[in-house]
């Protein structure tokens, strides 16, 4: 099975130029690919490969290369296998293409991604907040977030001493050294 299947997937991408398919398991395979040959690569898993089914769209933030990578998750119902489709774009600008055209459930993967990471995607329906929607700092999921450094920025210091934490202290428990005295 796996042979059969990373030889139909060598034939289906031995037009796309740099696209290399990796076996991960009997019936996962990764493709690698540039950015402006996934949304081929994608059209071919799908009319071709019957790769019909989006289950995921994620993002990897490779900060030390000033890059994200995305990865394409498909499903074969006939072939029972998946696929994940890899390629990497800057951060800067951090615009990528939608694949809305192709697979309708993108939409809520593409806003997700714009949510957390920043990136916009072109010709994707909506790039609104639905999880975030009171968040009024810079997108939270990326490398160089400094999540303590923006609650310290944002909220105001307040001692937090209830009874219960007072008891538990008296009896040596709760927190014996404060967090910003271990960074320091």
């Amino acid at each position: 099975m796996s042979q059969e299947l990373t030889r139909m997937l060598d034939t289906l991408t031995k037009d796309i130029a740099g696209a290399k398919v990796t076996l991960k398991r009997a019936r996962r395979m990764r493709i690698d690919v540039d950015a402006d040959a996934l949304p081929a690569l994608l059209e071919l898993l799908q009319g071709r490969g019957s790769y019909v089914h989006l289950s995921a769209i994620s993002c990897v933030d490779w900060i030390d290369d000033n890059q994200f990578e995305l990865v394409y998750h498909v499903w074969s119902y006939e072939s029972n296998s998946l696929v994940s489709a890899h390629t990497r774009i800057p951060r800067d600008p951090g615009v990528y293409l939608s694949i809305y055209d192709l697979y309708k459930p993108a939409a809520f993967f593409e806003r997700d991604i714009h949510e957390m990471f920043g990136l916009y995607f072109e010709g994707s329906p909506s790039m609104e907040k639905f999880i975030l929607t009171e968040w009024e700092g810079p997108p939270p999921m990326r490398k160089d977030f400094d999540a303590e450094a923006w609650v310290r920025d944002t909220f105001t210091e307040r001692d937090y001493n209830p009874e219960w934490l007072k008891e538990l202290t008296d009896a040596g428990g709760g927190i014996a050294i404060r967090p910003q005295d271990i960074r320091k």
